[in-house]
């Protein structure tokens, strides 16, 4: 079994709920086991900013699927949760990512691990360092990576 970590968002719709539903499918598929998860965490968007705020979350999870196995996983997880890919960082349903996977390094037309932009991104780190501070990416731990970012406006849902 390796161990491999998720980064889960939703700005459509009832977000704490399809993070919910995606976390129990991502449970319930065949060679995949959710060690961990974070608490949900309200996050300004990113990239595209002209859209509903997101709700965002990790998961630990331990598998026996490759990682572009468990991507496709993740990818069937969104389908099946109506996930529509229409336009690049734009509002989405719900939206699983491959964070990193028992410190592999791939890179290729469909997968990049570690995920390309994890260090630069403090709605994916926020609820990372919950479950993982001292996983290290990219010679960095976590909470170091998180340290260099402004995190202003990530609150733990409900707060």
């Amino acid at each position: 079994m390796a161990e491999a970590y998720l980064g889960l968002g939703s700005n459509l719709g009832d977000k704490a709920g399809m993070l919910e539903r995606a976390i129990r499918a991502l449970a319930a598929t065949p060679g995949i086991r959710v060690a961990a998860r974070s608490r949900f965490y309200r996050t300004p968007p990113w990239g595209d900013t002209d859209q509903d705020w997101f709700l965002n979350a990790a998961a630990a999870v331990e598998t026996d699927l490759s990682p572009h196995a468990l991507l496709d996983a993740c990818l069937a997880v969104e389908a099946r949760l109506g996930r529509v890919r229409a336009r690049r960082w734009g509002p989405r349903v719900i939206d699983i990512d491959v964070l990193h996977y028992a410190g592999a390094a791939v890179e290729d037309e469909r997968l990049v691990l570690p995920h390309r932009f994890v260090r630069e991104r403090a709605f994916v780190l926020v609820p990372l360092a919950e479950i993982a501070p001292d996983l290290v990416i990219g010679g960095e731990s976590v909470t170091q990576a998180l340290a260099r970012l402004d995190a202003t406006g990530i609150v733990p849902h409900g707060a």
